[in-house]
């Protein structure tokens, strides 16, 4: 299937032509990936401490291990009025830059209603949340990998060692 072609005014002002094609699809897309020293979601509403990070400096001494580092990853998906009332699969992992070894998992399902008042067609975000600790095995570059149906969002961070 052809995607329609897409002219400037045809789309909202700040949406890039990738997301509005995306929208023309009618499936949720992952927003929003951060991490962040903390974060939390209360009634709806996504708290962030610390948050916008890339690099873990672990701070510990010769001949001794770093302590695991505690941490938020906070995300944002946006679904579409038609995918609302629907079941969507979210998976969360936390690995070495290559993708070969799972420091941790984390799979959660997205359900967003339609609230009253809600004006048809508009589009819902849902935040997530998942804290964890995780001993990292060594200095170098992770990334957060978040999956939502065949979408897939990274986030890169590295992990420095400053041994004292």
């Amino acid at each position: 299937m052809k995607a329609p072609s897409v002219r400037r005014d045809d789309r909202s002002p700040g949406i890039s032509a990738s997301r509005w094609l995306l929208r023309l699809r009618a499936v949720p897309e992952i927003e929003m990936l951060t991490l962040a020293n903390h974060a939390e979601v209360q009634n709806g509403l996504l708290y962030l401490s610390g948050a916008g990070w890339d690099r873990v400096t672990r701070a510990y001494k010769e001949g001794k291990k770093p302590r695991p580092q505690h941490f938020s990853i906070a995300l944002s998906v946006l679904v579409p009025w038609s995918e609302t009332n629907q079941r969507h699969e979210m998976l969360i992992r936390v690995e070495d830059e290559d993708g070969h070894h799972k420091l941790m998992e984390a799979k959660a399902n997205i359900e967003v209603g339609r609230p009253p008042g809600k004006v048809p067609g508009t589009d819902s975000r849902s935040p997530l949340v998942v804290t964890g600790i995780v001993q990292f095995p060594k200095a170098g570059g992770y990334r957060v990998r978040a999956t939502l149906g065949d979408e897939q969002r990274d986030y890169a961070f590295r992990v420095i060692d400053k041994v004292t």
